[in-house]
């Protein structure tokens, strides 16, 4: 091959100019998806030994798995950022929207593990997992046609108008999160007031009126935003947005496995009040049961991506009125940071700490 031939060879056109390296790359959020699981079975083969207290060496390593399985979905980010560029194959277009899906690993780890259990099929949740996430890299590797992306001139006014409807159900969401994650923080004082306030918030968000009308929304916003990630996915796209359509992604996966645990599985099937006890893995806990361990970074994550997404979108709102992107972008930093926080101390309620 000419130098002039290999100097043509670019990362992301079909046939054999996309290179062994860019589709290894381009797999690589897949690779991720597979690991998590069991990066999760390392943190609980370190912890069960419950006897005595554990030594630093132990504890580090504990951690270490926790805290990579908890930053699984960072990979898919990165990968999703890597991949803005325009999509010139049908292969990058589906490897991205590929590192998209993987961000929502542990939701869609704990759909997989309440699904089986609700089918009844008696297979293990990591066989099935490692092997749909193995079924959709061969679709990425070898899948149908490229999709030709809109322009921008006839996506913006569709893209518009989806937005602004999901902006407004998304505020009028927000009064039900703003309690939940309210009532979630209350847990640091114990399992009691947590039970008065949530017992005070049902008479509101579980009546006749309200609830099927709050479910409904929930799952308006999860139709949305799904068909507003798909058309952005096939754009090129900043950090800024590539994180907004991730912090989504999660979301609706997020949205979708909650109420199914919740509504279907504890409350239909199971006849389980969804209270402080189910919530946190009672009587052995998320942190030593070897199935509740997968709900620690999908109540976590939960919490940041939901408040994350809120500030990517008051983000945009400021700047489209004429707030400077440097303040915008603080604003949009302070409330990640909140965020964090906020998911933090729910998590350290829920695993045990009290104030």
């Amino acid at each position: 091959m000419s130098a002039i031939e290999q100097s043509s060879i670019q990362p992301g056109d079909d046939g054999l100019v996309t290179t062994v390296a860019d589709r290894l790359r381009g797999l690589a959020p897949a690779a991720g998806a597979i690991a998590y699981p069991f990066l999760l079975d390392g943190f609980h083969l370190v912890v069960s030994p419950a006897d005595g207290p554990m030594s630093f060496g132990r504890l580090a390593v504990a951690a270490l798995c926790l805290l990579a399985a908890t930053a699984a979905p960072s990979l898919g980010l990165a990968c999703a950022y890597w991949m803005t560029k325009p999509a010139s194959s049908s292969f990058a277009l589906r490897a991205r929207r590929l590192a998209y899906v993987s961000i929502a690993a542990p939701p869609l780890f704990v759909l997989t593990g309440v699904g089986l259990g609700l089918l009844h099929i008696h297979v293990s949740d990591e066989l099935v997992w490692v092997a749909g996430w193995l079924a959709a890299c061969l679709y990425v590797l070898l899948g149908g046609e490229q999709e030709r992306p809109p322009t921008s001139a006839a996506m913006a006014p569709s893209i518009a108008r989806w937005r602004v409807t999901h902006g407004i159900a998304a505020a009028v969401i927000l009064l039900y999160v703003a309690f939940h994650l309210t009532n979630h923080l209350l847990g640091l004082f114990g399992p009691e007031v947590h039970g008065a306030v949530m017992k005070l918030g049902r008479t509101v968000y579980r009546s006749p009126v309200i609830e099927p009308v709050l479910v409904a929304l929930m799952l308006f916003q999860v139709a949305i935003g799904v068909r507003l990630a798909w058309r952005w996915s096939s754009r090129p796209a900043d950090a800024f947005r590539v994180f907004q359509i991730g912090s989504g992604v999660y979301l609706a996966a997020f949205i979708v496995t909650h109420l199914n645990s919740a509504f279907v599985s504890a409350r239909a099937v199971h006849h389980i009040d969804t209270n402080w006890d189910w919530a946190s893995g009672a009587p052995t806990g998320l942190i030593h049961d070897a199935w509740s361990i997968r709900l620690v970074p999908h109540y976590a994550l939960g919490v940041f991506f939901v408040l994350a997404h809120l500030a990517s979108g008051l983000r945009g709102i400021l700047i489209a009125h004429g707030v400077t992107t440097a303040v915008a972008n603080r604003v949009w930093a302070t409330g990640l940071a909140a965020g964090a926080l906020i998911a933090i101390a729910i998590m350290s309620g829920l695993c045990g700490a009290r104030i």
